[in-house]
């Protein structure tokens, strides 16, 4: 279908041991990447001009944010291919991760508040078309999390959340181009202008390096709820018998 290499990864036989080869080095690589964009961000960035010292919060804010969204399109992802060839590893994937989206979108609306207090005047606007968006958004991710768990057989449950999930794609976009589309309080897209970031060079670069430890340690945390998934659902497997096996 995809090819040997992929359709064996896509058995659960297999991946197990796979993502459990990946995990050391995932985890040691998003310390690492964390630890210096923190330590960055915090004691090397100058402060800004307008915004002072708060303006640090930006190191959580804006990667929380990114991994709201791509935790979306990779449950979306896995969905579609549930939907379409009856992957089974592809509806673990979606659904492992619900509740890790639900905690980026969070700590985003979070961040974003207390980010916004002493810039806006206010905790929240509804009138703003970013923070709405990403509000509902948290509402899909949950909405996912609740449709799943009122369905006790796992195909209808799998076939049922995936639905929800590609109705919920349009979300994303809207997201995205919300500042572009809108007059919001959000300030215009600083990462992804077309003529370059429009930040400071001292400020981005931790910046990207914390957006790449929140991608990585996102990628390990699917990886591991993965394989207790499977450890779930293939619990009677004669593989994972003999896997135990002295």
């Amino acid at each position: 279908m995809f090819g040997p290499t992929l359709d064996r990864l896509a058995a659960p036989k297999f991946f197990y041991p796979f993502a459990g080869r990946l995990l050391p080095w995932l985890g040691v690589l998003a310390a690492v990447l964390l630890l210096l964009g923190a330590g960055w961000g915090l004691a090397v960035a100058p402060a800004d001009y307008q915004q002072g010292d708060g303006y640090r919060i930006m190191f959580i804010h804006v990667p929380a944010a990114w991994l709201s969204m791509l935790t979306y399109m990779v449950l979306a992802s896995g969905a579609f291919v549930f939907l379409v060839w009856r992957i089974k590893l592809a509806d673990m994937l979606a659904k492992c991760c619900a509740p890790l989206g639900a905690a980026f979108t969070f700590l985003t609306l979070v961040t974003g508040s207390l980010w916004g207090k002493p810039m806006w005047g206010t905790w929240w606007a509804w009138g703003d078309a970013r923070l709405t968006s990403e509000l509902v958004l948290l509402f899909l991710y949950l909405g996912l999390i609740a449709l799943r768990g009122a369905i006790d057989e796992p195909q209808r449950a799998g076939r049922a959340t995936a639905l929800l999930a590609l109705v919920g794609v349009v979300n994303i976009p809207i997201i995205h181009f919300s500042v572009d589309w809108w007059n919001t309080l959000h300030q215009p897209a600083s990462l992804t202008r077309m003529d370059g970031p429009a930040i400071h060079p001292a400020m981005l670069t931790p910046l990207l390096l914390m957006i790449a430890g929140f991608t990585v340690y996102f990628a390990a945390v699917l990886l591991q709820r993965m394989r207790c998934e499977i450890l779930e659902r293939e619990r009677d497997a004669r593989w994972l018998l003999e896997l135990d096996a002295p």
